[in-house]
């Protein structure tokens, strides 16, 4: 089958032989819900990632989808698949030109001072021998600005949502940490008394970070718009769906995109 979106299985019809949950689907972009703990590309050690699961990711095209973003090896949640070369690059351009909505939910351990903010640091890769690299906040970094909102605090821990205006590595888990002065619970890199690079960590589980929603609009087609449900060690520290405010998280983004 040719590249047609006119000929384009739905998502319905292709869910069941879908390696991934399909969250979103149609002519030109795809959307899963990437687990945690697989990579986008693929890694020295040779693990399965996104990229490799590409080909059974066609459903009828000829061409592989490509990934349009990236998340860490830890976030789960909602990623973006181009399935020809004119949509990587048109996605790739709102990216650029923020006109794409993300939100995130993280759990920190505590609570921050205020119920919402914008954290506006800068970001620069800095590496040592002992510790690897990490983003920091640096004169010489780039221009990276989160909003966030505490949505619920349960038993010592925080479900906070995010909205990155600017797309720069680590930069949830970097604002967090030196932003608010909160790391992600089980955060490898950013967290107090850090002695040794992440695979050395003695981390407790996967950095708590999830991309709930993302969606953007296209000129003469419907929106691309996909949300990934609460995923399961949220769900077991208290935080389900019944914990969000749709009303909140919605007026979250618009005010971001305003004020961005």
């Amino acid at each position: 089958m040719s590249n047609d979106p006119a000929n384009a299985p739905t998502l319905e019809t292709v869910a069941e032989d879908s390696p991934l949950p399909l969250l979103f689907l149609d002519g030109e972009a795809l959307v899963v819900d990437k687990p945690a703990g697989m990579p986008v590309t693929p890694t020295k050690a040779g693990e399965q990632g996104i990229e490799q699961l590409a080909p059974d990711l066609r459903f009828g095209f000829r061409r592989p989808p490509e990934a349009v973003h990236r998340l860490d090896r830890d976030t789960s949640g909602c990623l973006l698949l181009a399935r020809n070369p004119g949509a990587l690059k048109r996605f790739g351009q709102a990216f650029a030109a923020r006109e794409v909505h993300k939100l995130y939910l993280g759990i920190i351990a505590g609570a921050p001072q205020s119920e919402s903010g914008c954290i506006d640091l800068p970001l620069d890769k800095v590496s040592s021998e002992t510790l690897g690299w990490w983003m920091q906040p640096g004169d010489n970094g780039k221009a990276a600005r989160t909003f966030w909102r505490c949505l619920a605090t349960i038993q010592g821990n925080s479900l906070l949502a995010f909205v990155p205006l600017t797309g720069r590595t680590h930069q949830i888990r970097a604002h967090a940490y030196f932003g608010l002065g909160l790391p992600l619970l089980h955060d490898p890199v950013y967290r107090n008394g850090r002695t040794a690079k992440p695979e050395d960590s003695a981390a407790k589980g996967r950095t708590l970070l999830h991309s709930r929603h993302i969606a953007f609009t296209r000129p003469g087609k419907n929106a691309v718009s996909a949300t990934a449900s609460m995923p399961r060690d949220f769900v077991n520290l208290g935080f389900d769906e019944a914990t969000l405010d749709q009303t909140v998280l919605d007026g979250l983004v618009l005010a971001a995109h305003d004020n961005g």
